[in-house]
């Protein structure tokens, strides 16, 4: 048996019950489980192959992500064939947003079959995200392009994408507000102030000064963050005017 297969061995999803589940999740039978036992093992177990290197989900990651990628953009290509490269970049952006691929993961519950040292609840909104690019790179190698087209045909392109709607959804509203900006010539500025707030957490407190006058604050856990959550105030501030 594999080192993996020794160390997770039934710990993951009590072998057949894990086969099963993810049977069901995919819409057809997976050939090398061990694949899709890597693509859920988190960093944190610290597991290594024979050869001394990391087995966990972030090789997949890699993998899932430009696959992905290609599928999407082969979709887009079709069904859009008067979008020039600028838009089909954006809207391709749009699709495979980290956001987008954490409500995916979410979706379907994939959390579920990770394997860590860490509690579920204290892993980051991104895990959802990251597995389900995992995921992706895993059915790619266990079963070729063919399987990983349809998969995300079935699970990412018909249920979600919808050109239309798409076309409409922000992904940067900071983007957006320093696009409006230079276009018509106004004065912004992002100004990191004093946070006196009480939380245990570090946060940042941000001022979105335009034309001189103050647009909009916000604070959060990140200058980046804060900055993205007082653009989109701002955003529905200066709706009007903007469109």
């Amino acid at each position: 048996m594999s080192v993996i297969r020794n160390i997770l061995n039934s710990r993951s999803s009590k072998g057949g019950n894990f086969f099963n589940s993810l049977h069901k999740l995919l819409g057809f039978r997976p050939k090398n489980i061990e694949i899709y036992e890597r693509a859920f093992t988190h960093r944190s177990l610290n597991i290594k192959d024979e050869l001394g290197n990391p087995i966990n989900y972030e090789r997949l990651e890699f993998l899932g992500d430009a696959m992905l990628g290609s599928v999407i953009a082969s979709h887009l290509y079709q069904k859009v064939p008067e979008g020039d490269e600028g838009y089909l970049t954006k809207m391709r952006s749009k699709i495979v947003s980290r956001k987008h691929l954490n409500e995916l993961g979410k979706d379907m519950n994939l959390i579920r079959f990770v394997k860590s040292n860490i509690p579920n609840d204290q892993f980051g909104v991104n895990i959802h995200g990251n597995i389900f690019e995992a995921l992706i790179g895993a059915i790619y190698l266990d079963r070729g392009y063919k399987y990983c087209t349809k998969f995300i045909y079935n699970r990412v392109i018909e249920p979600y994408v919808d050109i239309e709607t798409l076309e409409g959804r922000v992904i940067s509203y900071k983007s957006l507000l320093i696009e409006w900006c230079q276009k018509q010539k106004k004065e912004f500025n992002y100004q990191v102030y004093e946070d006196t707030g009480k939380d245990e957490l570090k946060h940042f407190a941000v001022k979105l000064w335009i034309d001189k006058k103050v647009i909009s604050k916000a604070r959060a856990t990140s200058k980046k963050k804060a900055e993205e959550k007082a653009s989109k105030r701002a955003y529905y501030a200066l709706q009007n005017k903007m469109n």
